[in-house]
Formats: C-alpha cells, sequence, structure tokens
C-alpha cells in the first residue's frame, strides 16, 4: 500500500505537455518539394549575387598604399620604429568625379583581431562606466593590466593596440592647399556608442580616471582623445568605438571619417590631392573607399550550386523513383 502510493506521487500529472499528448506535424520531405525549393533558392542567390556584383562594379575605388617599405616611398622615413612623430605626405590625382558622399578607410593586413586570446582582453565591466573595475581590472586584460601596481584604463591588448595614425586631406588648386573636411561623427556602431560602452557618471570626466594610466601604446589618456569635441571623448570616442569592434578576417578595413560637407559634399573634384599623414601605427594601408566583390560572387556560387544540384536530384529521382510514387 505504501509502494503505491509513491508511486501515485512520483506520477506526472495528466496534461498533454506532460504526457507527451500534444499535437504534432512533421513535413513529409518529398522530391515534389524539395526540388522545387532548391530551384526557388537558386534562383533567388543569383539574383542577389548579381545585384551585388554589379553593384560593387559601380563603385570608385581609390587606394593609397603609405606603408613606407619600399625607399622611394615618402612615408619610408617614418616606417622606422625608432623615429617619432613623423608626417609624411602621399601625392596622387583624381580623373574624373569621386561621387560622394566618399568614405575614408584604413586598412590593416595579416593582423588577426580575431584571434580568441586577443579578443577577450578586455574588461566589459570597466568599459561600461564601473568605477570599480577602474580600479581592479579584470585578469583578462593581463599582460596589459597594470603598470607597476597602478591599473591601465582601458586595460587589455585590443584598447593597447588602437590605431592611432591621423590624416588631413587637402586639394590643390592652382598651387594652393585647400582642406577638404573630414566629418567623423557617426562613423560607429549606433549600438557601441548608445548601449555597450558608456563613461562613467563623473564630472569632469578626467577625475574618473585619478589613479589610473593609460595603455602603453596610447600617446594620450581616454578623456583625451577628441580636445576639439569634449562630448567625444573615454570610451564613446568614435575612433576608440570603430576599433574596439574587431574584424572577422586578417585583412580589414575600418571607416575613419566621411567626405560629407561643404563644397565636397558632391565627393571630390577631379584634380590634383595631398594627403598628409600624421605615422604612429606601424604597418598599416589606406583606402579612400572599400570595395568588396567577394560577397557577390559569394551568392554566385551558391546560388548556381543549388540549381545544379536540383538538376542532378531531378536526374536521379527519374530514374530511381519508387514505383509507388508512379
Amino acid at each position: 500500500m505504501v509502494k503505491q502510493e509513491k508511486e501515485f506521487v512520483n506520477r506526472p500529472d495528466n496534461t498533454a505537455f506532460t504526457q507527451q499528448r500534444l499535437p504534432a506535424w512533421q513535413p513529409m520531405l518529398s522530391a515534389g518539394i524539395i526540388i522545387p525549393g532548391f530551384v526557388l533558392i537558386g534562383l533567388a542567390f543569383i539574383g542577389i549575387g548579381v545585384a551585388l556584383f554589379v553593384t560593387s562594379q559601380s563603385i570608385q575605388v581609390l587606394e593609397v598604399d603609405y606603408t613606407g617599405v619600399e625607399q622611394s616611398s615618402p612615408c619610408f622615413k617614418c616606417s622606422d620604429p625608432d623615429v617619432k612623430n613623423c608626417v609624411c605626405k602621399m601625392e596622387f590625382n583624381i580623373d574624373s568625379l569621386f561621387k560622394g558622399p566618399v568614405f575614408f578607410y584604413y586598412g590593416l593586413s595579416n593582423y588577426f583581431q580575431n584571434y580568441r586570446g586577443y579578443g577577450v582582453s578586455k574588461d566589459p565591466n570597466q568599459l561600461s562606466g564601473d568605477l570599480d573595475s577602474f580600479k581592479v581590472p579584470s585578469d583578462s586584460c593581463a599582460p596589459y593590466e597594470y603598470v607597476g601596481k597602478t591599473p591601465i584604463v582601458p586595460c587589455g591588448s585590443v584598447a593597447n593596440s588602437m590605431f592611432n595614425d591621423s590624416f588631413k586631406l587637402y586639394q590643390i588648386v592652382s598651387g594652393a592647399k585647400i582642406q577638404v573636411t573630414l566629418d567623423g561623427k557617426g562613423i560607429a556602431w549606433w549600438t557601441d556608442y548608445n548601449v555597450k560602452y558608456r563613461n562613467p557618471s563623473v564630472t569632469p570626466l578626467k577625475n574618473a580616471f585619478n589613479g589610473t594610466v593609460k595603455p602603453t601604446f596610447w600617446s594620450k589618456p581616454a578623456y583625451e582623445l577628441d580636445p576639439t569635441d569634449p562630448a567625444n571623448n573615454g570610451f564613446i570616442n568614435q575612433d576608440f568605438l570603430v576599433w574596439m569592434r574587431r574584424a572577422a578576417l586578417p585583412n580589414f578595413r575600418k571607416l575613419y571619417r566621411r567626405i560629407t560637407e561643404g563644397d565636397y559634399a558632391k565627393g571630390l573634384p577631379a584634380g590634383n590631392y595631398s594627403l598628409e599623414i600624421a605615422y604612429n601605427y606601424p604597418v598599416l594601408s589606406f583606402d579612400g573607399r572599400k570595395k568588396n566583390e567577394f560577397l557577390g560572387i559569394a551568392y554566385l556560387v551558391i546560388g548556381s550550386m543549388c540549381v545544379v544540384m536540383s538538376i542532378v536530384m531531378l536526374i536521379v529521382y527519374a530514374k530511381f523513383k519508387f514505383p509507388e510514387e508512379e
């Protein structure tokens, strides 16, 4: 009797869920469904691929490599790591109107931001404005955690390796230099600026960094990243946010500025230009406009494979179909 009572106690409730009586639907995949499905998916991918490929072909691209590896390069002197505060100039010519808006990128090659050890080397609490993490950074930031016994803010390899070259673009007209306005507002993701990264609620911001030290590779602390705009400092600095969003591939480009204002709102007119580079970061390249044909080609290849596979399945089905399906 006692045993029977225990069985009743352990028995699940008599409901459709606990007794597994819920209604279920299981699709019966037949050749008549799969083959047309593959054809439709293939055609959709091919259409998207053609659109992406045609769009990428219409994009104007100007690439200037200022790494300074060759002795003939104007930036060769700056490639020496012992040379500090080096400025070099790259001259180039545009044959026709570079239609606006123009996007200004910097590019790095053979740089593995997707390496796991590199990617986790930061303190999310610190980057969200937690003052306790300013005093005691996360162990994941090692070896860029402390300088002596003084905590580094922001800590970690990602922040420490922030890209720090700067650029000025000039148009040469009758021997005179006209500076092209470069707009750095809104170049970072909205979610990074408004959600993921936050400054401490301390005024002035400089006081929040008392008792800390800047990253070893930086020339100035986080609260002085943009002396022209107090709202663009700390962990919500646009250049800092762009760098902290790591690239998935070893060869990448990141948005530096836009050209959308003044006389150049409609683009860069044909003529001679000079790019003035404050060279601080070793082994890099500059790209005036991003162009990527790979995505369009990938869609074309996958779409074509789906169509080919549907044809193969149709042939196999027509030859080996079961008698009851005739």
